[in-house]
């Protein structure tokens, strides 16, 4: 039993010294990059190129990736940590979601593209010489995927695909667009049925891309996306006809993961700007934040951040060990976005007026936070899940 509980701790220690390492490498790249630099972006609505490029030189792109198509090959501990410091350097959303949208779009294609497909773009992808956007969620259809308008029909060896996307990052600047699309009419009694996955190319003479005015994250672009008669040949559809839903939920519990560590990067981030002026800003001849009214909540936005960091980490472990990790994955996402949010407007409070100056960067990772308590899942949505999944409660939706 000795050797078992030796061997487990050393299994552990090197894990840990392994993720620090992840850590330290991210952190060191992102840190190159100040408030400053995404202060400026934000208000030119600049895309982060030379963040991108520094992190794909890394080879950073690639970390889920196997090996044999030019990735890291690690997990989504890994992942999840990676995109945490990028997050917590300031960097915001801004900074996260343009790396997340390199390394968790591509995921359907590694699980059930060809692999003539996954040859061919995997590597570019992989090196940040493919930028995609990403075509599921649809003005008409909210959360509910099940009644998406988009529509693929068959014409020869082509598809021509027809409809309107929402909200899809990245469209501004994309070459090839991962677009579901309805193949087949809606089954009441099997709705999600009938939807297909397709790899296209973004030709702008079949797709009037028109840029979304948003409230944060302005160098990343969002938009809506107008398709009419895009044509996508046969050997660029995803895994089978019909089932290409059910390959967009394999990378639900990923990305809910990272959603979830992003916003605790970005809530960090804001604690440490909010510690800093609270030691520094001195108001009736002491440091503000010797005021038990600035300190205690700044020390309880620490705790929900390190309480909410645990979950994601588990949540993480459990999936790279191949376990189910729903509830976990979901709980992570709420409680980040949650605590994210809470840490950033706590600062804001911390500053005071000064928060709205956007030479104090609070304003922007205010902005940008607020999305994850939106998307890519929505707070009530993962309640749904826990209270039905989890508790057994008679599903509500």
């Amino acid at each position: 039993m000795a050797e078992i509980i030796s061997s487990s701790y050393a299994a552990r220690l090197e894990r840990e010294q392994h993720l620090g390492e992840v850590r330290e490498a991210a952190r060191t790249l992102a840190n190159r990059f100040p408030h400053a630099y995404w202060r400026e972006c934000d208000k030119e609505e600049q895309y982060p190129w030379d963040f991108v490029k520094a992190f794909a030189e890394a080879g950073w792109m690639g970390i889920m990736m196997p090996e044999e198509y030019g990735g890291m090959g690690l997990g989504l501990t890994e992942a999840a940590v990676m995109l945490q410091e990028i997050g917590a350097s300031g960097a915001g959303m801004s900074g996260a979601s343009a790396i997340h949208f390199y390394v968790f779009p591509p995921a359907p294609i590694l699980r059930h593209g060809s692999e003539e497909m996954k040859k061919r773009y995997l590597p570019a992808l992989a090196r940040g010489e493919l930028l995609m956007a990403f075509g599921v969620t649809e003005p008409t259809s909210g959360v509910d995927t099940s009644r998406i308008r988009t529509r693929a029909e068959k014409k020869g060896d082509r598809w021509v695909i027809n409809g309107q996307k929402v909200w899809s990052t990245n469209a501004q600047n994309a070459t090839k667009y991962l677009i579901l699309a309805r193949t087949s009419p809606r089954d009441e009694k099997r709705p999600l049925d009938g939807m297909t996955l397709f790899f296209a190319d973004m030709d702008r003479k079949h797709c009037d891309v028109r840029v979304i005015d948003k409230l944060g994250r302005a160098a990343v672009d969002s938009n809506e996306v107008f398709i009419d008669g895009l044509e996508v040949p046969e050997e660029n559809v995803v895994g089978e006809v019909g089932k290409g839903f059910y390959y967009l939920l394999d990378g639900l519990n990923p990305e809910r993961v990272v959603v979830g560590m992003e916003g605790i990067g970005i809530g960090r981030a804001a604690l440490d700007l909010a510690v800093e002026y609270a030691n520094s800003r001195v108001i009736f001849d002491r440091p503000i934040g010797k005021n038990q009214a600035v300190a205690h909540p700044l020390a309880e936005c620490w705790m929900r951040l390190t309480a909410a960091e645990s979950v994601a980490l588990k949540a993480a472990e459990l999936y790279d060990n191949f376990q189910p990790c729903g509830a976990e994955a979901n709980t992570a996402k709420y409680l980040g976005a949650e605590a994210g949010f809470l840490a950033c407007d706590q600062a804001m409070q911390t500053h005071g007026g000064y928060a709205y100056a956007k030479e104090y960067h609070i304003e922007r990772l205010w902005r940008e936070v607020r999305l994850l308590r939106l998307a890519p899942i929505s707070q009530e949505m993962v309640c749904n899940y826990i209270s039905n999944k989890v508790l057994g409660l008679p599903k509500s939706y």
